[in-house]
């Protein structure tokens, strides 16, 4: 390609045929471990060249530009993309060698940014099928001038996407579908002064999300550069989300690697840290969670009851009110909706959260919109400080009904999005689809917030009047009993009985 702007499709189309070179000795699940750490790659060289020329172009002189101060990330001597590119054996040991030695140059940022691909095994990454993938991703270019940051964030973005659709099964463990995203962070409402948590942030669409909602409303989004917090178990997919933000131009997040539940990286002295907005899609109904070090939980995270070793949907939801600051503190999080109606440890964990009026707002969603699962899950919104109008009550609505139906799986469009948030926002009754309830009611209910309780379908216009009903399956009944006497009479006149 030339060197002129690229457009999106472009870029897109680009970057997935990168995935089908790939196709064969590597499993589709694992492109997203090979094809993201060569595309930052690639971008970092790029920029770091595009710095370099014009510094030569200002000051017309090129010992300036080979300066530590001269870029955004150092890139080490014969670690560059096209030192790489010059190689035509033992390919995958040098890629992993350069980059490695460039996270070593850049420790406050990129340090494990690459993940832990296995470049130089040739079993799996010929001499011959790097080449090929990296003059493949070379004839991109991904400079400043060829592809701003918004571009190719929007690019990865798609990426991740068509990885998710490619691996079904395994993809809610890092993607979230974006509308669903947008929606919760349209119900938290994000400002740019604001500090924003996902404790099981997958690849940082949640972190993304809130940065795009605070520049749609003209906030000033460098103010949130420092305000970004996220955690990932996974490797690979705590260090695509890093490079998600990166490529996106946010400057400065935090990003950890670690499990949450057992080993949390956030602390104000010895207490756990507390945001202003947190948000979480986290893994449904997670076993062995780690309730043998909730027992005694440290950080007090177990104030409403010890969630079931076999589901650990509630941890996650007190791990993240500990983690709400005290007066400003929201948060939303996706459960499976088994967890708004399940008895035992979880009932009395639901009770004492409803007790301390935490619980604002119950979503029903509908069924098979997450990868991974036909389960309808819902949208928990929780407040630390309740508006007076809100205080004693949650509103709980039915979004099963909005949805488009799709070959794999269903998706929430955006105007499916737009009225749950009207909703959500008007906080009023809906007919058929949400209703404002009090703590009275629920209690009487005996703390259950099934949402058929509340919320009742409406009837199908199609279905017979009760008479009609019952007129028809008496009918059906005497048919079906005039056909069992004839059997039974063919059968005993054959001789059969």
């Amino acid at each position: 390609m030339s060197d002129s702007s690229i457009t999106l499709t472009q870029l897109e189309s680009h970057l997935w045929e990168s995935a089908n070179i790939l196709r064969g000795p590597v499993d589709a699940a694992d492109f997203k471990t090979y094809i993201f750490p060569l595309l930052f790659f690639k971008r970092i060289c790029d920029v770091w060249d595009d710095e370099s020329r014009e510094i030569v172009e200002e000051s017309g002189d090129p010992e300036l530009a080979l300066f530590p101060e001269s870029h955004r990330f150092q890139i080490p001597q014969y670690c560059h993309w096209e030192h790489v590119r010059e190689k035509s054996i033992n390919v995958g040991a040098a890629l992993q060698w350069a980059m490695r030695e460039i996270e070593k140059a850049n420790p406050d940022s990129l340090y494990g940014v690459f993940g832990d691909a296995q470049w130089s095994n040739k079993d799996r990454l010929s001499d011959a099928l790097l080449k090929d993938l990296i003059e493949h991703f070379s004839r991109l270019p991904l400079g400043n001038k060829n592809v701003s940051s918004d571009l190719l964030g929007d690019a990865y973005e798609y990426l991740i996407k068509k990885f998710a659709d490619a691996t079904n099964k395994k993809a809610g463990e890092f993607y979230t579908p974006r509308s669903v995203v947008r929606l919760m962070i349209d119900m938290l409402d994000p400002k740019e002064d604001d500090t924003i948590y996902d404790p099981a942030c997958g690849t940082g669409g949640m972190l993304l999300a809130a940065v795009q909602h605070v520049k749609e409303r003209h906030g000033d989004v460098k103010r949130l550069w420092g305000k970004l917090f996220g955690q990932e178990k996974n490797l690979t997919t705590s260090a695509i989300a890093r490079m998600n933000l990166f490529l996106h131009g946010i400057e400065d997040f935090q990003v950890v690697r670690g499990d949450t539940l057992r080993n949390p990286a956030f602390f104000e002295g010895d207490r756990l840290a507390r945001f202003d907005c947190v948000i979480a899609n986290p893994p449904f109904s997670l076993e062995k969670w780690g309730e043998e070090q909730w027992v005694n939980d440290s950080f007090g995270r177990n104030f409403a009851g010890l969630p079931p070793s076999s589901t650990g949907d509630f941890a996650w939801v007190q791990h993240m009110v500990k983690s709400m600051a005290d007066v400003t503190g929201r948060m939303a999080v996706v459960l499976p909706q088994g967890a708004l109606f399940r008895k035992g440890a979880e009932g009395s964990i639901r009770q004492k959260l409803l007790e301390m009026d935490l619980i604002e707002a119950v979503v029903g969603l509908a069924p098979n919109l997450f990868y991974g699962t036909g389960l309808a899950a819902c949208i928990l919104v929780l407040r630390k400080r309740k508006s007076t109008e809100h205080k004693g009550k949650v509103l709980i609505a039915d979004a099963s009904r909005l949805f488009k139906r799709g070959r794999a799986q269903n998706y929430l469009e955006p105007e499916h999005a737009a009225e749950i948030l009207t909703w959500y926002q008007n906080f009023i009754d809906v007919e058929d689809s949400a209703r404002v309830v009090s703590l009275d009611e629920i209690k009487a209910e005996d703390w259950t917030l099934n949402i058929s309780r509340y919320v009742l379908p409406p009837l199908q216009e199609d279905i017979p009047l009760l008479p009609d009903a019952i007129a028809a399956f008496k009918d059906a009944l005497t048919r079906c009993r005039e056909a069992e006497e004839r059997l039974a009479k063919v059968m005993t006149e054959g001789g059969w009985i």
